[in-house]
């Protein structure tokens, strides 16, 4: 079988390693337990946190035991990492719904059976920590210069860096401290703008402990201006399909830039490499296959093959590539389209509904969809936002699908 750090490193996922050589050998023997930390700021995992699941199913399937470290303590004090602003701190109650969110979304990508991940709160040693003591064992091996250096720092130097965010690098680094203790967790995954975070949890280790600790990080997602993808930055794409719905997110990466197709199929799929880079040699017209296959891969793999079937063909019925004909429809003019933007009003008078009473269950029951978006609210009013390249889509149950066009 392939060494798990080669194949992370083909497909284009490792940034930096501490030890490269012997990150290598270690994850070419026998089980390795490692660990990446989520931060539960935002109730819902966003396309970033799926880029970090990624790594863990790759290391899981190699054999090896990935513990999803979720920040119930680290979220109350706020990283600076990647901001220019103070983060805004959150109560533990907050924390604690985010949190269970969190679990529910990440068993649908990692196998949590008898032990093979591992789920774990920093809460559970962060929140009782002796603060004296906490300096005395663990302040006592960092360096204030040191520390400034980091890039993280230096960006919020500038506008001002608060003590309370000062201490974040102090806490990351006795969480892997405490992995160790807890679980003999010796490598630590994250983003590359977590690299001066992982370093000082690897350097505790081995000064507190005395043993040999990793670290490892990997290339970010970034917007088309550059911009890390994450859950407070423009931009950001959620796994949640009330926050952003599975045809909303299929689209999503059927609209990337062309240069950006091979890093996404790589990263974010897994095919084979041999397809990724014949996909990724497409030009013109034909790159536009590389896309249709990337969105359908990776809305397959968040959202189920059911789903992405179903975003597949809602957006090749609105925007061609041979779906037209399979979709039945109507053209109405603006003043129609008004007249019946009630979604009661628009399904009786299209014939998706034999009656206003039946359009009416059907939106109750959560039978319909506009844009591949359930509509609820036998209330939702039809407006021009739903209107995507002239036209609007309505599902009705799991097949059958209706198009609108808006002439005029």
């Amino acid at each position: 079988m392939d060494n798990v750090f080669d194949i992370l490193k083909e497909r284009g996922f490792i940034a930096q390693t501490t030890h490269e050589d012997e990150i290598r050998e270690i994850l070419g023997g026998g089980p390795v337990t490692f660990y990446i930390g989520f931060d539960p700021t935002a109730d819902s995992l966003h396309i970033g946190h799926f880029l970090q699941l990624m790594v863990m199913s790759h290391m899981q399937r190699a054999g090896h035991r990935p513990i999803a470290l979720l920040g119930g303590g680290t979220a109350m004090v706020g990283d600076p990492t990647g901001k220019t602003d103070m983060r805004k701190m959150m109560t533990p109650e907050v924390i604690r719904h985010n949190a269970d969110a969190f679990k529910k979304q990440m068993a649908r990508f990692l196998d949590f059976s008898d032990g093979k991940t591992l789920m774990v709160n920093n809460a559970d040693w962060l929140m009782n920590l002796n603060y004296v003591e906490f300096l005395r064992e663990i302040g006592v091996h960092f360096s204030v210069n040191r520390m400034l250096t980091a890039e993280c720092f230096k960006m919020r130097l500038e506008k001002g860096l608060s003590f309370l965010e000062f201490n974040y690098m102090l806490m990351q680094s006795y969480d892997f401290l405490e992995l160790y203790r807890r679980y003999g967790c010796r490598l630590q995954l994250g983003g590359d703008d977590q690299w001066s975070n992982i370093l000082g949890g690897a350097d505790l280790i081995r000064r507190v402990e005395g043993e040999s600790a990793y670290g490892m990080t990997f290339n970010l997602l970034t917007t088309g201006e550059g911009k890390k993808m994450g859950k407070t930055e423009r931009g950001a794409v959620w796994l949640d399909p009330e926050k952003t719905s599975p045809y909303d997110f299929y689209q999503h990466w059927r609209n990337v830039g062309d240069g950006e197709v091979a890093q996404r199929l790589a990263l974010l799929t897994f095919l084979p490499m041999d397809e990724v880079r014949r996909l990724s040699a497409l030009e013109g017209q034909a790159v536009n296959e590389a896309k249709e296959v990337l969105a359908y891969e990776v809305t397959k793999l968040v959202h189920g093959e059911e789903e992405a079937q179903n975003a597949q063909k809602a957006a090749k019925a609105l925007f061609g590539s041979g779906g037209e004909a399979e979709v039945p429809g109507t053209t109405l003019t603006a003043s129609q389209f008004g007249e019946a933007a009630n979604i009661v009003d628009m399904l009786a008078h299209v014939g998706l509904a034999s009656s206003k009473g039946e359009a009416r269950r059907l939106v109750q029951q959560g039978g319909i969809y506009v844009n591949d978006e359930r509509i609820s609210d036998i209330g939702r009013s039809l407006s021009e936002s739903d209107i995507q390249d002239g036209a609007v889509m309505i599902r009705k149950g799991k097949k059958v699908y209706f198009r609108i066009q808006i002439k005029g």
